[in-house]
């Protein structure tokens, strides 16, 4: 089901990792941010945008992980987009076949592959979304992803942050860079600078926050960073007892990392 969060953007949460897919509301016709996961929600989601009387215009991936590149053909052929990176990463990923990004990542079951990744490459100084409908700004950053992009609806004061800025994840790095606390921490100064024209920061797992969020979802995953940088004790509710229920596999991520960097720093 879409909920308003608002003036003409609407969420949709799936149930799956409590993904958010995106709609906002142009002159003629939708814009579709991380189109969602399920099959079944996915057509849900396109029945719902049909009987709406509109039409999907656009699509964008904020970045180029198998979750955030879906599509459903309900939702039409309207052009798909990402960074230029991301689509360059989607489309390497891919070479292999859908078969195999599915194998590798762990794809559950009912999720629909046929449409997987099919996304152009805005040039790479590209700094709005190109269509008919409110400006959306694209703050591209290292992060989390190569290419990874989070969104600024500046009409609506909304932020659409990508896999950054989760109530229930740690911030999660690209492992494969060679600077991923780097890259993270540029990352988050970026947002920080938009953040006093922001009233709803939307997630792409998790819940939406309001302006107040923002700022503490900054400053946690800031914290986070930092902690991780320099192996001190972290207190993050999002990891240990404290975490939500479901959520109990966030601390073997952290884990991961932590081991990682601590290999990654030996001599």
């Amino acid at each position: 089901m879409l909920k308003q969060v608002a003036e003409g953007v609407l969420v949709h949460e799936s149930e799956f990792c409590q993904s958010n897919a995106i709609v906002v509301q142009g002159q003629g016709g939708m814009l579709v941010i991380d189109a969602g996961v399920l099959g079944d929600e996915l057509a849900c989601l396109a029945k719902d945008l049909s009987d709406s009387g509109q039409i999907v215009v656009a699509g964008f991936s904020t970045h180029p992980h198998w979750d955030h590149l879906l599509w459903h053909a309900g939702l039409g052929t309207a052009p798909r987009f990402g960074t230029a990176r991301c689509a360059a990463t989607a489309k390497a990923r891919l070479s292999g076949g859908v078969g195999a990004v599915a194998k590798a990542a762990g794809v559950p079951d009912g999720v629909p592959l046929d449409l997987l990744g099919q996304i152009t490459g805005l040039p790479a100084e590209a700094a709005r979304i190109p269509w008919d409908g409110p400006e959306v700004r694209i703050i591209e950053h290292q992060a989390h992803a190569h290419g990874h992009a989070a969104l600024l609806i500046e009409e609506r004061g909304v932020l659409v942050a990508g896999d950054m800025l989760s109530d229930v994840l740690i911030p999660m790095l690209d492992l494969n860079a060679s600077e991923p606390i780097e890259d993270y921490l540029a990352a988050l100064q970026l947002l920080d600078g938009v953040a006093s024209d922001v009233t709803v920061v939307i997630p792409g797992h998790g819940s939406v926050g309001g302006a107040d969020q923002l700022r503490r979802r900054i400053d946690q995953d800031r914290a986070y960073v930092h902690a991780l940088r320099d192996t001190q004790v972290l207190n993050d509710p999002r990891i240990g007892p404290s975490a939500k229920t479901g959520w109990e596999w966030v601390a073997g991520v952290h884990e991961r990392q932590h081991q990682h960097l601590t290999q990654k720093s030996r001599p």
